[in-house]
C-alpha cells in the first residue's frame, strides 16, 4: 500500500460554489513534499490538515474530524472508464492518493501511519456537493457519484508529520466492529434507517453523523411510543 500524491489547493473564485466566499480550493495538485500534516483546529475555524492546503468553504470543509480527505487511485481509473476522460491525481480534491488502500471498505476508527510518523484515523465518507459536480463539469455529478457509492474518506490526525509521494501506507489499528465507510456512506446519504447502526463506531464517528445518527433513534423510538398508545 502506497501514498501516490499528496496534492494541494489553492483558493480561487469560481461561478460554480454555493460558499458564502466565492471561492473553493478543490482543484488541488499533486505537490513534491515533503508536506507537513497536523490538526488543523474545530471545524468552522481550522481548514485543511495539510499545509498549504486552501478550503474555501469552513462551514461545511476542514477541521479536526475532516483533516484529510483521501481517494484511492483504483477508484479514480474506474471513473476514468465511466466518463471516458482522463482524472489526474487530486482530479476529485483528495488530499492524499492511494494505491492498494481499500479506502472505502476502510472502517471508521482504522488508524494508518503513512511514511515514518504521521498517523490518521478514518471519520467519515465524502458527501458531493454543488461544487465538486462544477469542478468537474459532470451533469447530474452529485447523483452519479451518490449511486456509485465510491466516496472516499476523511480522517483526522492522530500523530502529526511529514508526507510525499512514494511513501508506505500501513494499517495500525482496526476496530473490531463492521461500520465502513462505504455503511457511513449509505446510512447518511440514501438508507438512513442504517443509521443506528454506525453507533458502533463509537467515538470514532464523526461527530455529525453520530449526532444524526442519536437523533434518528431518538425519533424512531418516539414514534414507536406514539403508536404504542
Amino acid at each position: 500500500m502506497e501514498l501516490l500524491s499528496v496534492n494541494v489547493g489553492r483558493r480561487k473564485d469560481v461561478a460554480y460554489t454555493a460558499s458564502p466566499t466565492g471561492s473553493t480550493g478543490i482543484d488541488k495538485r499533486p505537490v513534491p513534499g515533503p508536506v507537513r500534516v497536523a490538526a488543523p483546529g474545530p471545524k468552522g475555524v481550522g481548514g485543511s490538515g495539510v499545509a498549504g492546503d486552501e478550503i474555501g468553504d469552513l462551514r461545511h470543509h476542514g477541521g479536526d474530524d475532516q483533516a484529510v480527505y483521501a481517494y484511492a487511485r483504483e477508484d479514480l481509473d474506474a471513473w476514468q472508464r465511466t466518463l471516458g476522460r482522463s482524472l489526474s491525481d487530486g482530479s476529485f480534491g483528495e488530499n492524499l492518493t492511494t494505491s492498494g488502500v481499500d479506502v472505502n471498505g476502510a472502517l471508521i476508527g482504522e488508524r494508518w501511519r503513512i511514511g515514518a510518523d504521521l498517523v490518521l484515523e478514518v471519520t467519515s465518507g465524502r458527501i458531493p456537493c454543488r461544487t465538486f459536480q462544477g469542478h468537474l463539469d459532470e451533469k447530474g455529478w452529485v447523483k452519479r457519484f451518490t449511486d456509485e457509492g465510491a466516496c472516499g474518506a476523511y480522517l483526522r490526525v492522530v500523530e502529526p508529520g511529514e508526507i510525499r509521494a512514494g511513501d508506505p501506507i500501513e494499517i495500525v489499528h482496526r476496530p473490531r466492529h463492521g461500520v465502513t465507510v462505504a455503511l457511513e456512506f449509505r446510512a447518511v446519504t440514501r438508507e438512513k434507517e442504517l443509521l443506528p447502526e454506525l453507533l458502533a463506531a463509537g467515538d470514532a464517528l464523526h461527530p455529525g453523523t453520530a449526532r444524526r445518527a442519536r437523533q434518528y433513534v431518538a425519533r424512531r423510538g418516539d414514534a414507536v411510543a406514539t403508536r404504542s398508545h
